[in-house]
């Protein structure tokens, strides 16, 4: 069962190393789409065998679905340029190679804040479909909620081990995610028509930090936990602003 691992970059000279060579031990083909990278994103991934195309990016959905489809296998493995396969992970993929009894499988992702582990919060076990055969689903195309759909009928299994994703090496890091998606969010929540009261503004980011750190434990991961919990509130508040600022033009 030959499987293409799928990667979409911009600009991620620091992770994608990490990231290919945790999935070759695993994988029979590297794919990855490029949105024009202007560090040594490209340079990096072709010197260790990867298959690079280059297109403008155009949203996470629509970006993954050209990539899926410049896979020449029938099984992907979907994985970000920020995340590691761990390596039981490794040995859960190896396992079901010759075999796979499902149609497609989720992971649990593991997430590290600026050196730690984040375990709580709602942060873990965060799992996601990331490995699947390719006739089992659909890609979502939204620029920003992308995810693999299953089609009626279609089984899935989980595997052992983490998928490790280091998104957040300095709180600078995280707030620049916060900008970016924050505005992506809020383009796709007016176009689909939703609005913000006051009341929402005024508690919603209020409530986001209750849920974080108290009611999901987030508490348990000592200061970083705090720090996900106020900046998840922060989340919450800058893209309910920027959907009442969009409405209102």
């Amino acid at each position: 069962m030959p499987i293409s691992a799928v990667i979409i970059t911009l600009n991620e000279e620091q992770n994608i190393a990490r990231c290919i060579l945790s999935v070759l031990p695993v994988v029979d083909e590297v794919v990855v789409l490029d949105s024009f990278s202007k560090d040594k994103t490209v340079q990096i991934a072709e010197s260790l065998g990867a298959r690079v195309l280059q297109e403008d990016f155009k949203g996470y959905g629509e970006q993954k679905i050209m990539a899926f489809a410049a896979a020449t296998h029938d099984w992907i493995l979907s994985i970000d340029a920020d995340e590691e396969l761990s390596p039981e992970l490794q040995k859960s993929l190896v396992r079901i190679k010759d075999n796979p009894g499902e149609d497609a499988y989720s992971v649990n992702r593991l997430t590290n804040y600026c050196g730690k582990w984040i375990r709580h919060g709602g942060w873990y076990p965060d799992s996601l479909l990331r490995f699947w055969h390719k006739n089992s689903g659909q890609m979502r195309a939204d620029k920003v909620h992308e995810g693999w759909e299953l089609a009626s009928g279609k089984t899935t299994g989980h595997l052992a081990g983490d998928l490790y994703h280091y998104s957040f090496p300095t709180i600078s890091a995280h707030l620049k995610k916060i900008e970016q998606y924050s505005e992506m969010g809020a383009q796709f929540d007016v176009a689909r028509g939703k609005k913000v009261s006051m009341l929402k503004l005024l508690f919603g980011p209020g409530w986001t930090f209750l849920s974080v750190f108290v009611f999901r434990l987030g508490f348990l991961d000592g200061y970083y936990g705090w720090v996900i919990a106020k900046n998840s509130a922060f989340a919450s508040f800058a893209k309910y602003l920027k959907i009442r600022e969009y409405t209102k033009k």
